[in-house]
């Protein structure tokens, strides 16, 4: 086990790394391939002021003088060794203009992130105890209705009633604790449905296990049963889940953040790709494909670790099963 566990984990590490690589690489293909020259559309914009001097210096700084290729090469090297350049619109390192904005929208992912995991749990909790009507017809309907509606309403809304009608915060203050509470229900509210959808279906299945009768039978509340014997193993796949939607919550943020007047990761994208600021779109996306990666890399290794039932098959064609797999002839596209 031990050694399965160690060849699936080296595996997923280098799977992990190709992947950060390659979306590297495509992001500069992309920016490279896109119209407008990013020397004359910044460098060469008279609002920016640069002398003809200046412009030849940062153009051999960061090396646009050389081939395409070349600047690749070179690009990638640095990459590795954590130098994401300087910015040529402002020439400041891209590290400390990442470093400025992200603690914000790192805040207000988390805190969505958070949102969706609570109303998730309470929604699925009232489908399992609420009254039939309710919990059948009412809250099953939840989550089709969150994915329907995008959140960059959900947050127009929010501000409507809780900003200007009732005065909760104010617009003018997207960084107070109020406004950010409210921008991040804006964004949790379309992830939770995700999550929801997979926690119904596993409490409908773990509710008709004979522990789950066994533990009624001896008079258990329905908050115990739900929290002691319902949730855990119910929750094991909301992992997996949760670590696919961090793309759609990395995404979701700099739309929220637009909305709620926010500055962060996503007015320097704004700013960036409309001044082809090429190392500062690279540093960025490359930033958003690590996160990514390493959050379903951790996934995928805590997996195994989580679920006893899992069993990590030594052979690269074979991949990890649970008991109930085994007796449903269902396997997990998880590959050791």
């Amino acid at each position: 086990m031990k050694n399965a566990y160690l060849n699936y984990a080296a595996k997923r590490f280098v799977q992990a790394v190709v992947v950060i690589l390659l979306a590297y690489v495509l992001t500069f293909v992309v920016v490279s391939i896109l119209p407008g020259d990013p020397v004359t559309n910044v460098l060469r914009n008279p609002q920016n002021g640069f002398t003809e001097e200046e412009i030849q210096e940062i153009i051999a700084a960061q090396g646009l003088d050389k081939p395409v290729l070349v600047q690749l090469s070179t690009s990638l090297s640095n990459f590795l060794t954590g130098d994401l350049g300087l910015s040529m619109r402002t020439n400041r390192p891209v590290t400390t203009l990442i470093g400025e904005v992200l603690p914000s929208t790192l805040i207000l992912a988390f805190t969505g992130l958070v949102v969706a995991l609570l109303l998730a749990m309470v929604i699925a909790y009232g489908t399992q105890f609420l009254p039939k009507r309710l919990g059948q017809g009412l809250l099953r309907g939840f989550p089709s209705l969150f994915l329907s509606v995008p959140n960059f309403v959900i947050g127009l809304v929010l501000i409507h009633i809780f900003g200007f009608q009732l005065g909760l915060f104010r617009v003018i203050e997207p960084d107070s604790v109020w406004a950010t509470l409210f921008a991040a229900i804006a964004l949790g509210i379309p992830i939770s449905a995700q999550i929801a959808e997979v926690l119904i279906a596993n409490l409908d299945h773990e509710s008709r296990q004979e522990y789950a009768a066994v533990a009624r039978s001896r008079g258990l509340g329905q908050m115990r049963l739900f929290a002691k014997h319902l949730l855990k193993p119910s929750s094991l796949p909301v992992i997996t889940i949760i670590a696919l939607t961090i793309g759609e919550l990395l995404g979701g943020s700099l739309i929220t953040e637009a909305v709620f007047g926010r500055t962060g990761v996503g007015s320097l994208v704004q700013r960036s790709v409309s001044t082809q600021d090429l190392p500062v779109l690279q540093a960025v996306v490359s930033l958003a494909a690590v996160i990514f990666v390493l959050v379903n890399l951790i996934a995928d290794l805590a997996y195994p670790l989580l679920d006893p039932r899992v069993k990590l098959l030594g052979n690269s064609d074979r991949r990890p099963v649970t008991a109930d797999d085994n007796a449903a002839g269902i396997s997990h596209e998880v590959t050791s």
